[in-house]
């Protein structure tokens, strides 16, 4: 797998692939596009230090750059489709969410901390499985104004796309482009969606901080 990933980050189709996949896990959750991501920048990390650290800083950092310029704008631009979608969705939505507590609790605590001014509720659901789309889903159907959800909805697609390219390219750096730097990158990233599911999840006042 990683031979073949290798041979695709090397050409310029990495990135369509990566963009269409984040596009669209927004609405097929089950899409590996995390995975992809840290495995595309684990695979070019590692060749980067094969060939020298003076050709990594050519090279090997434009790839990444642009990697996690892919990754995140193909965040953003799904998040809002999933949010004008659910946005003009009418009444068959808002009987499917309010049918499903965890869509509807997730909902109600998005337009608590939207409305207070803070959206680190987005941000934290960007790395929980699902998460992504829950929130997405929610604020449109629940109304939000695009002002609102927007920004933030960027300030998650930017910091999921720049941790998942991190672990990959420290990944590959320090332990080369094989299955167990792949694998220790890809347990991060696993780690950091338990966590934030269980923060999602949890009970009580919501996570976002007070307007400034």
């Amino acid at each position: 797998m990683l031979e073949s990933v290798g041979a695709l980050t090397s050409s310029p189709w990495i990135y369509a692939v990566v963009t269409l996949s984040v596009l669209l896990d927004v609405f097929l959750p089950v899409l590996p596009s995390g995975v992809l991501v840290i495995t595309a920048a684990t695979t070019a990390a590692g060749s980067a230090t094969a060939v020298g650290a003076e050709a990594a800083a050519g090279t090997g950092h434009a790839d990444l750059l642009a990697l996690a310029a892919c990754a995140a704008g193909a965040s953003v631009l799904g998040d809002l489709v999933a949010y004008r979608l659910a946005l003009r969705g009418g009444a068959r939505l808002e009987r499917a969410i309010a049918r499903s507590r965890r869509l509807t609790r997730a909902q109600e605590r998005l337009g608590m901390a939207l409305s207070r001014g803070g959206g680190s509720l987005v941000v934290i659901a960007r790395f929980a499985p699902a998460g992504r789309s829950v929130v997405s889903l929610g604020a449109g159907a629940a109304h939000r104004k695009v002002r609102e959800f927007l920004p933030w909805s960027a300030l998650a697609g930017v910091a999921w796309a720049t941790y998942s390219v991190g672990l990959g390219y420290f990944g590959g750096q320090w332990l080369g482009a094989t299955w167990l730097g792949t694998g220790v990158s890809l347990l991060a990233l696993f780690a950091a969606g338990g966590l934030a599911a269980y923060v999602v999840k949890r009970p009580g006042p919501t996570t976002a901080a007070p307007a400034a």
